[in-house]
């Protein structure tokens, strides 16, 4: 049955997302990393020794303790040199040693971890003697087109733990990397992997910033990680957490004995400015000496462990004490800061990508800085998550809003459809009370009909919307409950649910145009077409280039519990627009009814718009990609 009039009647004017071609890098080009951080500072091997150095203005004395001098704080002293940096040579000193700096301030003496250390026995133990030197190989990886990336955001203690009592490491992270090849995923955005107390965290608390997870395996096993996502075609993001520090195992806090108002002392502010939600424990954004190291810490996470990217985690507690729009409680510095870095970085290494976590909508936080905006290169997009979620998770059909939908798909920052990151799971929308999209759909009946339709409808979403899709671990296999780091991914599932895992890898193919059919999945113009509220559809249409055959590409989706025998939309051209893709294949699911959709023969006569239109059939809950045959 055609449902013309009904289509008509319930669209609105087409919503159109256009934008110039993109800003973002298209081909990654070979260069150098880039500068180093700033020199010297921390345990420094050399041929002869290690030098130490260290920044603590208000101490009186700082000398150096270690395994190389037994622990003894009168045989190495520090010489005091200018603007409170205290610095020795330790001739017996070499990587693998361990060390802290022993402080006197007044009558108090205490012994602290090295901030710059890369390494440390754990997080209430010593700082390590690293070397940093690393036999890359043959690593030239090239970063891929911004608009052709697809980000699986993985949890390293979780992603791939051998069994409940052990959690994972960078290394069986790496035993993974050939599955996230063949699932078509060209970047993993690793949540943050410095070392925090004990072996099991998010890492959103970290304790020593520039030293990786012992648990994890430490910075070679980084490495090793890195070089074989590299060898695989793999881009990896790191997520970093600039707006606190802490607030366990933190050595950083009062580090050289000085503080104000009983505050965190010289890293962090000692005033209002202070306070955040996870502590007092925001860091002093404004001292040369803490932006200083939050610049080194970003640039050795791109430079010294050839990361491709960072993910700034809720840099609006950066930017803002409170985290919202209220100008009295703005940070300046915290600004100026993450401007800086990001003014670094597209100087020396302008492949390489930050995406930042805002969520507030802010368009500011992508634009260039010369445009007076912060210059992250993409930021996660809360205008897409939430009502999509919502348009899959509400019970009832009659209640989802398709006029909502087609906002969430012409979202726009500055004019550049992959300033933003679009995704229905990350690690904070399914936990702290929220869970897995098909868990919300069905409790405790992740695998029923109703939740693994709709969790596929918004993967064809994801994948087919303008911005950088990104999956978290595990939603390939229809992962359920709520994300905890206890509980590791049921590797066993991806063999059990693999037509669902062949779904996703489908849907990968077609957004990274492996067939030559849908390239407008990666261009930056984008128009909602059809909107149907009454019955729960809508239509919109992808294009890269000048249009046409392999080229302009349009997607199908019905949001309802109605199949369509002939659903009729508006098309972009005449000829024949073959399906590409239908969710509701039963090679998918056998639970799928299997309804054969093969294509539409273009139909002179105007309709939504266009000049043609054709009929086509339609299952519940599932979306079709079309595209012109040549």
């Amino acid at each position: 049955m055609s449902h013309a009039s009904a289509s008509k009647t319930a669209a609105p004017a087409p919503k159109t997302a256009k934008a110039p071609a993109v800003k973002a890098p298209q081909t990654a080009p070979s260069a150098p990393a880039g500068p180093a951080p700033q020199p010297g500072m921390g345990a420094v091997p050399h041929a002869a020794g290690t030098t130490f150095r260290v920044w603590a203005p208000h101490a009186d004395a700082v000398a150096i303790i270690g395994s190389f001098n037994n622990w003894k704080g009168d045989k190495n002293p520090l010489q005091h040199e200018a603007d409170g940096y205290w610095a020795v040579d330790v001739p017996n000193a070499k990587p693998g040693d361990e060390y802290k700096f022993h402080i006197t301030n007044g009558k108090q003496t205490f012994d602290r971890n090295d901030p710059y250390a890369r390494q440390v026995t754990n997080s209430a133990g010593s700082s390590v003697v690293h070397d940093p030197s690393f036999d890359w190989g043959d690593d030239n990886f090239q970063m891929p087109a911004w608009n052709e990336l697809v980000i699986y955001e993985l949890h390293v203690g979780t992603f791939n733990a051998p069994d409940m009592e052990h959690v994972g490491t960078f290394m069986s992270v790496a035993e993974k990397l050939p599955y996230l090849r063949d699932l078509g995923i060209n970047c993993i955005e690793l949540l943050p992997a410095t070392e925090f107390p004990g072996s099991r965290s998010w890492g959103y608390n970290p304790a020593c910033p520039f030293a990786l997870e012992s648990d994890y395996g430490g910075p070679v096993a980084f490495k090793e990680m890195v070089k074989a996502a590299h060898h695989h075609g793999i881009a990896v993001v790191l997520d970093v957490v600039y707006n606190h520090f802490g607030p366990g195992d933190l050595d950083l806090w009062q580090f050289d004995g000085w503080h104000d108002n009983d505050g965190g002392g010289i890293y962090f502010y000692n005033d209002w400015r202070a306070k955040t939600p996870w502590g007092d424990n925001r860091p002093d954004y404004g001292r040369p000496e803490v932006r200083q190291y939050i610049r080194d810490n970003a640039l050795m996470w791109l430079n010294e462990y050839r990361c491709d990217g960072l993910r700034a985690d809720a840099i609006a507690f950066i930017r803002n004490v409170n985290g919202e729009e209220n100008p009295g409680d703005d940070l300046p510095d915290g600004w100026s800061l993450m401007r800086w870095i990001n003014e670094e970085i597209d100087k020396t290494m302008p492949w390489k990508i930050t995406i930042a976590e805002d969520l507030r909508g802010n368009a500011a936080i992508t634009e260039a800085t010369e445009k007076g905006g912060q210059g992250f290169d993409s930021q996660w997009d809360g205008s897409f998550v939430y009502p999509i979620r919502d348009a899959l998770t509400t019970p009832n059909d009659a209640d989802r809003d398709m006029n909502a939908v087609a906002g969430a798909l012409t979202q726009l920052y500055n004019d550049n459809a992959f300033r933003r990151v679009i995704y229905t799971e990350s690690h904070d929308e399914v936990a702290n009370g929220k869970s897995r999209v098909a868990e919300e759909i069905m409790p405790g009946a992740a695998d029923h009909w109703f939740a693994k339709k709709r969790t596929t409808l918004g993967a064809a979403l994801v994948m087919t919307a303008p911005g950088i899709p990104m999956i978290f671990q595990g939603q390939e296999m229809l992962a359920d409950g709520a994300f905890v780091d206890t509980d590791p991914i049921r590797w066993e599932r991806a063999e059990q649910r693999g037509g669902l895992v062949s779904l996703y890898r489908d849907l990968i193919s077609l957004r990274r145009n492996y067939h030559g059919t849908t390239r407008g999945l990666s261009g930056q113009h984008t128009q909602v077409f059809h909107v149907n509220n009454d019955e729960k559809l809508v239509a919109f249409a992808r294009q890269a280039g000048e249009g046409g055959p392999g080229d302009t590409t349009v997607v199908l989706a019905n949001f309802a519990n109605q199949a369509h025998e002939g659903y009729t939309i508006g098309l972009p051209g005449p000829g024949h627009w073959q399906v590409r893709f239908n969710s509701d294949w039963q090679g998918y699911d056998g639970e799928f009814s299997d309804m054969p959709s093969f294509g539409i023969e273009a139909e002179e006569g105007e309709y939504d718009g266009f000049n043609w239109h054709g009929s086509i059939a339609l299952a519940p809950y599932a979306v079709l990609i079309l595209s012109q045959e040549g």
